[in-house]
């Protein structure tokens, strides 16, 4: 079965970060774990994911969408049938579609908008077109979020202009910190997150991400600093927690390692 990352869901579903915690933290899904600790989501999960934050925009009521999320879980098949699948609202109704047959989610008036193919069979999860002549900082960075799979370096170039047209731009500075990281252009992907941290940004997820950089540099000790700075910031924050954890046994910090798994636990 085909699992997907927190980048593949941000550019699918255009959630932000944030977005996505806050509907993991409410419960609508439950992702795995893969490799480094990473979040990894399967199909139903998209689909999960879609129809709580579009309920949310809806100023539907939590129990509401609660119901409405279990119900359809629980009638989700485990890949895209190819038949095609497609939700939508018909009158009060949330109305599956796979094939020739339909079913009822929950009750409720709204609408995903999800892309539909050219013969309208069903759901069809389409990767942005980027922007061909980029203005902005916001059209630049929508462009390396667009190019990020199949061309990284473009990514990284779109993500760089979009810092130099506005140099406060802290989701292009993320993306573009996590790129050069992956990239193993370690001193680069340090210099684009301290640039941040001079400007006086305390974003939890750019600390977490420092701190992870660190580690795969065997900067221990600055890793910790980074990875308490975020926590400072968002103590809520799981990944942190265990990564630190993690780190503290590496240490020889029994006590500080069990504190931080155990907070890893409560919120996880």
């Amino acid at each position: 079965m085909h699992d997907y990352g927190v980048r593949d869901v941000e550019r699918l579903l255009r959630l932000s970060r944030s977005t996505l915690r806050s509907l993991i933290d409410a419960g609508f899904v439950k992702p795995t774990r893969g490799p480094r600790n990473s979040l990894r989501f399967s199909f139903q999960d998209l689909i999960v994911l879609r129809t709580a934050q579009a309920l949310v925009d809806a100023n539907v009521p939590q129990r509401r969408i609660t119901r409405s999320v279990r119900e359809l879980r629980r009638h989700l098949p485990d890949t895209m049938p190819l038949s095609g699948l497609s939700i939508t609202s018909v009158a009060d109704r949330v109305v599956v579609r796979e094939g020739t047959s339909q079913w009822q989610a929950e009750s409720g008036q709204y609408l995903l908008e999800f892309g539909a193919d050219p013969a309208g069979r069903g759901l069809l999860l389409v990767e942005p077109e980027p922007t061909e002549t980029p203005t902005d900082a916001h059209e630049f960075f929508e462009l390396g979020v667009a190019l990020e799979d199949r061309d990284p370096q473009a990514a990284v170039d779109a993500y760089e202009r979009a810092i130099a047209t506005d140099p406060m731009r802290l989701d292009a500075r993320i993306n573009l910190g996590r790129l050069l990281h992956e990239a193993r252009s370690f001193a680069k992907a340090e210099r684009v997150y301290r640039e941040a941290l001079k400007a006086g940004v305390r974003d939890p997820l750019l600390l977490f991400n420092l701190g992870v950089l660190l580690e795969d540099m065997d900067r221990r000790a600055d890793a910790v600093r980074a990875y308490e700075a975020a926590l400072a910031a968002d103590p809520s924050l799981a990944d942190c927690h265990y990564n630190l954890a993690l780190l503290y046994e590496k240490l020889k910090r029994p006590k500080d390692a069990i504190r931080h798994m155990s907070q890893y636990r409560r919120l996880a």
